[in-house]
């Protein structure tokens, strides 16, 4: 994979979006410490990724208290714990999506994941347990696609073993519950040549943009393969409602909402400029942080290191191992110096799992309070953490158990799904 900074090279895309000022050179230099781009994120800090630059960077809204309230408002829901917490922390024109859901006018949720192992972790299910959430909150239809394309233009995995991995993925993806009657998961590799309108939207996705301007959003280089250079069109294509004519009909006019990791931005970021050349809408998304490697916040968990990550398949033991093991804790380096000057929140791992994951936000704060007085020690809060994460993947694992290649058949079919539209 080349070199790429897709943070630092989004070129004349929508200029006008958001709260950017591509003129002003001191934002574009802000991050140059940070990495971030759809296959690479870095911190420079091992405090992690500083995300209220990243918005300047990219040029998107902060998601802040008037917005919060405002979907409560109008959703008769309290925010999610991850948008009340700042993991979903980012967005571009949320506001229009509650304009229409207000107005009870039509939208959809797009989301996907990328399967380059048998099994996803922990941070992969961040951004479905959330989907799931707004899914039920506004009663839409919802699109998954599996990007095994992508994985084998990227990895040393033959075609027919990333699509074998989408299969598996897509079971983990559908033991969260989503509702089979208002879910279509697709494969690209199945699904783009038995579609006429999804591979029409692609083509002139492919048209809207040169190859310089490719090369400038993602870091392409000559020695890429072409496959590479047009994979982004092919993620764009399922922003647009006349991809799905067996959900849409023939309506080009329904907006997507899209919740996704803020490494993923700079499709959509093209996807939002070439939309309205071609008469479509422009996707809405809202943003998620990194669910951090095990070993600190400089990165983002690792399908590729299994030491990185808790996986939806490890057993009650390994997660034990792993924490206790791996966790980066921000705790004193005796119990005495901990008792004495108390543990360090921001970069503890053990705590910031449990921010992702834990849903009483009274327990939470009780927790970060003593772990910051050292009246909790480390062990102790990995004990807190481990006990949540051997229920949630147990769960997951029961879940899965009755996923049959039947099930995942019936999510993956071409059909019509049902919503009050």
């Amino acid at each position: 994979m080349a070199e790429t900074n897709a943070a630092s090279q989004l070129a004349d895309m929508e200029l006008n979006d958001g709260t950017a000022d591509q003129s002003n050179k001191d934002d574009q230099q802000v991050i140059q410490d940070d990495r971030v781009d759809p296959w690479t994120v870095v911190a420079s800090s091992d405090r992690g990724i500083d995300y209220d630059k990243l918005i300047k960077k990219f040029g998107s809204s902060k998601i802040d208290q008037a917005l919060l309230d405002r979907f409560e408002k109008v959703t008769g829901h309290a925010p999610h714990h991850l948008m009340r917490r700042g993991v979903f922390f980012s967005h571009r024109e949320v506001h229009q999506i509650l304009d229409r859901f207000e107005a009870k006018k039509p939208f959809f949720l797009y989301t996907g994941r990328g399967p380059s192992s048998g099994s996803m972790h922990v941070g992969h299910l961040i951004p479905f347990v959330f989907t799931k959430w707004l899914q039920e909150v506004f009663d839409v239809p919802l699109v998954i696609q599996l990007t095994d394309d992508e994985k084998f233009l990227w990895k040393d995995l033959k075609a027919e073993e990333a699509l074998k991995l989408s299969k598996e993925n897509a079971k983990e993806i559908i033991s969260l519950g989503f509702n089979v009657e208002k879910t279509f998961i697709f494969s690209n590799m199945e699904y783009i040549g038995s579609s006429p309108p999804f591979y029409q939207n692609m083509i002139k996705i492919q048209k809207c943009i040169t190859f310089n301007q490719v090369k400038g959003i993602f870091g392409f280089t000559d020695s890429d393969c072409i496959g590479k250079i047009s994979f982004p069109a092919i993620q764009a294509a399922p922003s647009f409602s006349s991809s799905f004519p067996q959900i849409f009909g023939n309506k080009k006019d329904i907006p997507c909402l899209i919740p996704c990791a803020i490494d993923q931005d700079p499709y959509f970021r093209m996807t939002r400029d070439v939309a309205p050349r071609l008469g479509f809408p422009k996707p809405a998304l809202i943003h998620s942080t990194f669910f951090p490697a095990l070993q600190g916040a400089q990165t983002k968990m690792s399908a590729s290191d299994p030491n990185s990550s808790i996986y939806l398949t490890d057993t009650p033991k390994q997660i034990k191992t792993k924490i206790n093991k791996y966790a980066f804790s921000g705790g004193g380096a005796s119990v005495e110096e901990h008792r004495e000057k108390g543990g360090n929140c921001e970069v503890d791992i053990s705590y910031q799992y449990l921010s992702f994951l834990m849903e009483d936000d009274a327990r939470l704060e009780q927790i970060r309070q003593d772990y910051t007085s050292g009246k909790l020690l480390t062990g102790e809060l990995k004990k807190e953490l481990i006990v949540i994460l051997q229920k949630l993947i147990g769960d997951i694992q029961e879940n899965r158990k009755k996923v049959t290649d039947d099930v995942v058949s019936s999510f993956m079919r071409v059909r019509k799904l049902k919503y009050n539209y």
